[in-house]
């Protein structure tokens, strides 16, 4: 989107890195904590999942490094990607085989939250 509209690539860089940790971090934590216990950590869809968190925190750990042209768009398509791996094949997966106490849990733990975003620098309007 702001690679489309000429926006400073560091502009972008620096509201990815802060989405990443306020937002990704959480995120990974509680699925890595909960919800990927379901399956054994040798299932391929967990060390898949694993993986492209990795990746992705490789990706979002130094602003300077990100704030290249072609870093924005890799991070933009893992996470792309990671979510709809994510959604629509492993979490229906872990739900299939979930006990109802392991559901009940998840669903404690992965509650929606509003989503409060970062306005100081809105590059994207």
């Amino acid at each position: 989107m702001g690679l489309k509209k000429q926006i400073e690539p560091l502009r972008m860089a620096k509201y990815a890195k802060w989405f990443y940790a306020e937002h990704l971090i959480p995120h990974f934590e509680i699925e890595e904590k909960y919800l990927f216990p379901v399956l054994t950590p040798e299932n391929e869809m967990i060390q898949k999942a694993i993986k492209e968190h990795r990746m992705l925190t490789d990706l979002c750990k130094s602003e300077a490094e990100l704030a290249t042209n072609s870093n924005l768009v890799l991070l933009e398509k893992t996470l792309e990607a990671h979510i709809r791996f994510e959604e629509r094949v492993l979490f229906k997966e872990i739900e299939s085989i979930a006990t109802s106490d392991q559901l009940e849990l998840i669903n404690k733990q992965h509650k929606e939250e509003k989503f409060v975003d970062n306005l100081a620098d809105q590059f994207w309007k």
